[in-house]
């Protein structure tokens, strides 16, 4: 069913930075699947295609043209918190999971392949993160109202590793 799709996204949450929430050449990946209610009532639906964790991907290698991988970023937030319905909430041992998660992403894409990154770094740094992911980016972008989130595009080619 999902050999023909040439884009992942493998954290997808409620697609909120999709244009189309249904792109029928994207495969929707997350590591739940869930409606969350938030404090003022509404609902955030979380259906992925795929339910599994971006650090162990079901797919071959080298499979899509385009990943897109928008990981949780928050360290701190409540467990019953809008911003973690939203966002999810990263482990104790984050940068090894990004870290995990954005070298298992590459692995799935082709050669040649792009993968778009957002990070919003209010809680972590992106000169952190960034010590976690062996790959050098061709170019990125901060954007945001309080110009905290960055995306960035790498390409999967031989020479981008650090």
């Amino acid at each position: 069913m999902y050999e023909m799709k040439t884009i992942l996204d493998a954290c997808c949450g409620a697609r909120k930075c999709w244009a189309d929430k249904k792109n029928p050449n994207a495969v929707f990946m997350d590591i739940r699947k869930e409606n969350c209610v938030l404090s003022d009532g509404r609902t955030i639906e979380i259906n992925p295609d795929v339910v599994a964790d971006f650090r162990h991907i079901p797919f071959p290698d080298n499979h899509f043209h385009l990943v897109l991988f928008d990981p949780p970023h928050l360290r701190w937030a409540g467990d019953n918190s809008n911003l973690k319905k939203n966002y999810g909430r990263l482990p104790a041992d984050w940068g090894k999971y990004i870290g995990d998660g954005f070298c298992e992403c590459m692995r799935v894409l082709k050669p040649n392949g792009i993968l778009i990154f957002k990070w919003n770094e209010q809680q972590i740094k992106l000169k952190t993160i960034m010590k976690y992911i062996p790959y050098e980016p061709l170019f990125g972008h901060l954007t945001g109202r309080s110009g905290h989130t960055y995306w960035m595009c790498f390409m999967k080619v031989k020479s981008n590793v650090l």
